[in-house]
């Protein structure tokens, strides 16, 4: 099963990808918004590319666990995808993954500088890592 891990934000969308597996979790692409007619279009043609079959969306929350505005849009725009693209939208708590993917980032010796072109794509494969490692979890051996 390959799922593909969004990570939107206002002005640029995460893309991350798993393996056919469902094991593991990598960064794509980030794409740079537009309209919301081209960003679908895009985010349809990486999936028929690499036959995608589930859908996974950062939902941001508060570190409180509450919804504010910014958990409203990415759930509207989960909405969207799924529409559009007629495949299955999870969405996941994203809290502190851009956190995560910023330290990811510093060990891998990406320099800072560099960080805006592949943060929001690694902040996409750390929450759809979180998802694939919570099936198997739900799974077991």
């Amino acid at each position: 099963m390959v799922a593909m891990g969004i990570d939107p934000g206002g002005r640029r969308i995460g893309i991350a990808l798993s393996d056919p597996t469902g094991l593991l979790a990598s960064a794509h692409s980030v794409l740079r918004r537009t309209s919301l007619e081209r960003d679908l279009e895009a985010l349809r043609r990486v999936a028929e590319e690499h036959r995608v079959e589930v859908i996974v969306v950062g939902l941001p929350l508060h570190l409180s666990g509450r919804e504010g505005e910014e958990a409203e849009r990415a759930r509207a725009f989960a909405a969207r995808v799924e529409e559009s693209l007629g495949l299955p939208v999870q969405l996941v708590d994203e809290r502190l993954s851009s956190r995560e993917a910023e330290r990811q980032l510093l060990e891998s010796g990406v320099r800072r500088d560099r960080w805006k072109d592949r943060l929001d794509a690694v902040a996409a494969a750390v929450v759809l890592q979180g998802y694939l490692d919570s099936i198997r979890i739900r799974r077991g051996p």
